[in-house]
């Protein structure tokens, strides 16, 4: 659904807008509307590959709309309001925001909806999205994930989980885990472990300290990709036996998949997040369109594993995946 929706857009993109001819808006694959700027606001931590990919979504549909796209990020909540505010301030002309703690974004996010500036969110804050005054929103259910990922670990026979958060305080985290548990239903025991996601060398170490105190974990379950890269470390740093799955993926983790040092991924399309959340604005300024007949619009949860990760391959080459 999502990938006819993606091609849906495209043809729409490709020959809407407005011309003085009443026709196509599109000159060789780029609008021909006045150029409208929007601030797309995230809680990217430093480091964090998998922005990388969501940036590149956004600044293609940027680039095709005729959109000069102003991208800020920090992963501290009162931070990022702070960045709303200051995008309100300029007034743009629209906001792309990801929400990890609606208690310290969501009054910044009403705040950009009463100024007149339309908002869509993605990849964080699902939930809170629509009664916040967002179009739209774009990415996976986190609490369906994990339960899809409780569900893989305990067919792969998994029986003592740890859930790795690399940032706490962020709602989204905390659901994946929640997730987690409710899939396994009582066949695993499933157990929540923080560690500071800024800084690689104490995920390694964190994560290895409690394999090695517990030689009875089998499954490390992490929250992004390039934790899950540190806990392959830890794992051989602890002469455990525990297998990895990850939520998100990266180039490097697709390949990490590919040399079976990580079992599998969930895939929640972060490049198309970003260019959806570019590219329902340009569509709702200049032709009042909304996705999602009311609802959130989802990009994922879909598993990458050894039975499809050659073909995932090429498109994590070109960063888009």
């Amino acid at each position: 659904m999502v990938a006819a929706l993606t091609v849906g857009l495209a043809g729409c993109s490709s020959s809407g807008g407005r011309e003085e001819s009443g026709g196509g808006g599109l000159e060789a694959g780029q609008a021909d509307t006045e150029q409208i700027t929007i601030a797309m606001i995230t809680h990217q931590a430093p480091g964090d590959t998998f922005w990388d990919i969501v940036r590149k979504g956004a600044e293609t549909a940027a680039a095709k709309d005729n959109v000069q796209l102003e991208y800020t990020n920090d992963p501290d909540a009162t931070k990022q309001a702070q960045l709303i505010q200051a995008a309100i301030d300029k007034d743009v002309d629209g906001i792309a925001v990801t929400d990890p703690n609606t208690g310290a974004l969501g009054g910044a996010i009403e705040s950009a909806v009463e100024a007149g500036i339309p908002v869509t969110m993605f990849n964080a804050g699902g939930p809170d999205a629509l009664g916040l005054g967002a179009i739209g929103y774009f990415g996976q259910a986190e609490i369906d994930a994990g339960v899809a990922v409780g569900e893989r670990v305990v067919e792969d026979g998994g029986k003592n989980v740890v859930c790795v958060i690399q940032e706490q305080g962020q709602q989204q985290l905390e659901d994946r885990c929640d997730g987690v548990r409710q899939g396994v239903a009582g066949a695993a025991e499933v157990e929540r472990i923080y560690v500071n996601g800024r800084d690689d060398a104490a995920v390694t170490t964190g994560i290895q300290a409690k394999l090695t105190e517990d030689q009875s974990i089998d499954w490390v379950i992490t929250l992004g990709a390039p934790i899950a890269l540190d806990a392959v470390k830890s794992v051989e740093g602890a002469s455990s036996d525990a297998r990895i799955g990850t939520f998100d993926t990266s180039q490097e983790l697709v390949t990490a998949v590919q040399d079976g040092s990580v079992a599998w991924a969930i895939d929640q399309q972060p490049y198309l997040q970003g260019y959806l959340a570019v590219d329902s604005l340009w569509l709702y300024i200049n032709n009042g369109n909304t996705l999602g007949g009311g609802g959130n619009v989802a990009t994922g949860p879909a598993f990458i594993d050894e039975t499809n990760v050659d073909q995932v391959a090429e498109f994590a080459d070109n960063g888009t995946r």
